[in-house]
């Protein structure tokens, strides 16, 4: 029996969703005060707008729909689901109002890849983007890795109801505190002090370098929102290899790799136990994985002329595996990769990072328990058949494996690859090679943002919206999706 929405639970719905867009366009005056500050006449107006449109539409909808239920998990997940797609169009409208975009659609797919942390760009002439716009395009990033809804809970610790269905449908399963509202602030208190200290070193570096205290300033600031929150977008056309530098490539790494971890192992480090790092279940497959796909790319780059394994072959891999897409090579240099490393760059961008982290894909924690639950089958067959057995793992403590979990994961791991592959064949059916359709599937739906050139302004609009939808739903993992469209359809059932 499923639940039949009425006119109150539409009320709920938009008033919340309402709050959250007077949230979102407070955000957008952060980029409006840096036109102030540079004297950018365009994009003062380009944000002027924005800001106006998305705070009347915000107060309109929180005076029109009054709150007048408990939000409830169904509430959430409809909130969550649209909220992403409303957030997405607003955060549109400064990038279109640019110039730098061929069309609306163009913009939103920027800001969709922008707030789901994917990094696939279609902006025209990046080098000369203002800089007002290239904040917002990283500042999306920043709150797309928190959360957009994550980033709006402490606005609503006041709302009746619960909000844990907020926090859940953006593809987190685990709370770090028994109250969500304060899980949402320690997330956002870390992401703070890695950004003081990331943006410190990254400052440091690129004043070595000898670029100007503002620029590196700003520059520092959007490479932590990119790498930190895995989301790939850079300031630059040529991305991170425009800084022809291994010492930023090595910090990028680190924080990379501090994105992709889940944040319950970020609190643990830091208040319980520093060896929980070391006894980790996502750990311990995280490098599993890694290494496999090393040998991999290390097998098929060791004698190719044109690729060293770190600079080219080792830092693709991790930006995949991660999730977030920074690159030091052009699509062309990408495409001339041979077949096994891009499959090893494929698998990597599949699985993605930790749970509860800012990365997209199937994620370490289903991946190591698909092949743990596989191998703990093997042994129930070569047991007495009366014999129980239970395998564990630890993950923040030891954990018993259990059937429900095993059938949820598979859930998962099916419909990712499900979605991979409709999302290759669709480019397939467009005229796009095999590889490279199915590259680019994977990277929008994982979030990623790697391209092999097949994401630009020409691709077919067909295939922009098709993106589009992947990293909607890859972002949420699909089950906020899938109540919202429930909902929809119940109302054709009255």
């Amino acid at each position: 029996m499923t639940i039949s929405p009425d006119r109150d639970d539409f009320f709920t719905i938009f008033h919340i969703l309402g709050r959250l867009i007077i949230g979102l366009s407070a955000s957008l005056l952060l980029p409006f005060l840096v036109a102030i500050f540079y004297k950018e006449a365009s994009p003062f107006f380009d944000f002027s707008i924005a800001i106006s449109v998305s705070a009347i539409l915000g107060i309109t909808l929180v005076m029109i729909f009054p709150l007048r239920k408990e939000i409830s998990w169904v509430h959430t997940f409809f909130i969550v689901s649209l909220g992403w797609l409303v957030a997405s169009l607003l955060g549109a409208v400064p990038l279109f109002l640019s110039g730098h975009y061929a069309e609306f659609l163009d913009a939103w797919f920027e800001a969709m890849s922008g707030f789901a942390t994917t990094g696939l760009t279609l902006v025209k002439d990046l080098d000369h983007l203002s800089l007002s716009h290239n904040m917002w395009r990283h500042l999306m990033m920043f709150i797309g890795g928190q959360g957009i809804i994550l980033a709006s809970i402490s606005l609503l610790s006041h709302a009746k109801g619960s909000v844990l269905g907020l926090y859940v449908g953006e593809g987190r399963t685990e709370k770090i505190l028994p109250n969500i509202i304060a899980t949402a602030r320690f997330i956002w208190n870390v992401s703070i002090i890695y950004l003081t200290l990331g943006v410190s070193f990254l400052v440091i570096f690129l004043l070595y370098k000898g670029m100007a205290i503002d620029r590196a300033i700003l520059h520092a600031l959007w490479i932590f929102f990119a790498s930190f929150d895995t989301g790939g977008f850079a300031p630059q056309t040529q991305n991170i290899a425009y800084y022809h530098s291994l010492g930023l490539e090595i910090i990028t790494v680190i924080l990379m790799m501090l994105g992709a971890f889940n944040f319950n192992l970020h609190f643990w480090v830091w208040f319980k136990d520093k060896k929980e790092i070391f006894k980790n279940f996502e750990v311990k497959t995280f490098l599993v994985s890694f290494f496999l796909l090393l040998l991999m790319v290390f097998f098929s780059l060791h004698n190719h002329p044109h690729f060293s394994i770190f600079r080219k072959g080792f830092y693709q891999l991790i930006s995949a595996h991660t999730g977030c897409g920074f690159t030091n090579l052009a699509p062309e240099e990408l495409n001339g990769m041979r077949h096994i490393a891009l499959l090893a760059i494929i698998f990597a961008m599949m699985i993605g990072g930790g749970g509860c982290s800012t990365t997209g894909g199937i994620k370490l924690m289903r991946l190591g328990l698909v092949f743990k639950s596989f191998f703990m089958e093997i042994k129930r067959l070569m047991m007495p058949f009366k014999a129980v057995y239970r395998d564990s793992y630890h993950h923040l403590g030891d954990k018993i494996i259990n059937d429900r979990q095993i059938k949820e994961i598979f859930i998962f791991f099916s419909l990712f690859l499900v979605t991979y592959l409709i999302g290759g064949i669709i480019g397939m059916l467009l005229g796009y090679p095999a590889l490279a359709s199915l590259f680019e599937s994977v990277s929008a739906t994982a979030n990623v943002g790697l391209s092999l050139g097949i994401t630009s302004p020409s691709m077919p609009a067909l295939l922009k919206i098709v993106y589009i939808i992947q990293m909607w739903i890859g972002r949420l993992e699909f089950l906020a999706v899938f109540v919202m469209l429930g909902f929809i359809f119940s109302l054709f059932k009255k």
